[in-house]
């Protein structure tokens, strides 16, 4: 079974290739380079093993949220707090790694005049500069982590050339990658966190230029899953929820070597990711964005529906992308 209509990839909409030009030119008017727009050598933006300011936010990180955490020295609150925040970023650049594999794979398949082709390539540009600011920080950092989770760093190859040949699969995937991330991210900001300033500053990059990975991943889901006959659709309507928590478990989580390293109790660790109320509606905060768009899409049936809500990330869907989570509604 094929998942997208073949003979159409070059029936695109006005609107839809009105789009993928706005986003090129934004890629090309509103770009940051890793190593011209962060002072790394500034004192500013000097690494503090000990800095505060390193400690996990107790509403935002499902970690820092828990009881046993909090009662911790801060020297121990600080160790932790650098590490899983280091690792995240590791685990980003991995992330980012995949989806260049899987988007090369795709474009290369592309017709001559794909509207698609000159805007993916800007955002594979993009995603190289965000692995190269996103090593370097944890470099600077300077601990040892090891980002993703073992196996899935060894499928990681695998699954993004694979993802290549299964496009609109590879790009829900690619939201339960970015969602997540970006989620975090805005919240952390939003909550108005003391952050050391380097690691504030690739937020800031990484969240400016996602605001263009992730309309374009909505947009191209709407333009190819519109097309699609009855049963592929129906397939698509599962693999969302599914690659949702799949990914949000594999990106959000961290080894277990970390809970060995930190002498974190499994019981804190398993209520943390993700079975306490506090840490599951953290993981279901994630998602408003995604459940918006395929309620949009009509992805959101009374089967699916349950496997949303059996996954535990089931809840509020946004009425617009980004929307703080204080206004979002919840779906009918």
């Amino acid at each position: 079974m094929t998942l997208s209509t073949s003979k159409t990839s070059e029936l695109w909409d006005a609107q839809y290739r009105d789009l993928m030009h706005t986003l090129s030119d934004g890629s090309v008017n509103r770009r940051f380079d890793p190593y011209l727009d962060i002072p790394w050598d500034s004192p500013e933006f000097a690494i503090d093993p000990d800095d505060p300011r390193w400690v996990l936010s107790p509403e935002i990180d499902p970690l820092g949220a828990t009881q046993w955490y909090r009662d911790l020295p801060l020297e121990r609150q600080i160790e932790i707090g650098k590490w899983r925040q280091a690792n995240s970023i590791k685990v980003g650049a991995a992330f980012e790694s995949i989806l260049i594999r899987g988007m090369m794979q795709y474009i290369m398949k592309l017709p001559n005049g794909s509207p698609e082709f000159r805007y993916c390539l800007h955002e594979m540009t993009e995603e190289c500069n965000h692995i190269q600011m996103f090593q370097e920080l944890v470099n600077r950092i300077g601990v040892d982590v090891p980002g993703m989770r073992p196996i899935f760093r060894r499928l990681s190859p695998i699954i993004g050339v694979a993802g290549g040949y299964a496009h609109v699969i590879l790009f829900i995937g690619i939201l339960g990658g970015e969602e997540p991330i970006d989620h975090y991210q805005k919240a952390l900001i939003r909550e108005g966190a003391d952050i050391p300033p380097a690691v504030l500053r690739t937020m800031q990059i990484h969240i400016a230029e996602e605001a263009r990975h992730i309309s374009f991943a909505h947009e191209f889901l709407r333009s190819h899953i519109e097309r699609m006959n009855p049963l592929s659709r129906g397939v698509c309507a599962l693999a969302f929820p599914l690659a949702m928590r799949w990914l949000v478990g594999e990106i959000m989580t961290p080894p277990r070597s970390f809970a060995t390293e930190y002498d974190i109790p499994k019981d804190v660790f398993r209520d943390a990711f993700w079975r306490s109320p506090q840490s599951r509606k953290i993981l279901a905060d994630y998602f408003g964005d995604v459940r918006m768009l395929a309620d949009d899409l009509g992805l959101i049936n009374p089967i699916t529906k349950q496997v949303w809500k059996l996954l535990r990330i089931d809840g509020a869907v946004s009425r617009f992308r980004s929307e703080p989570l204080r206004e979002a509604k919840a779906i009918a």
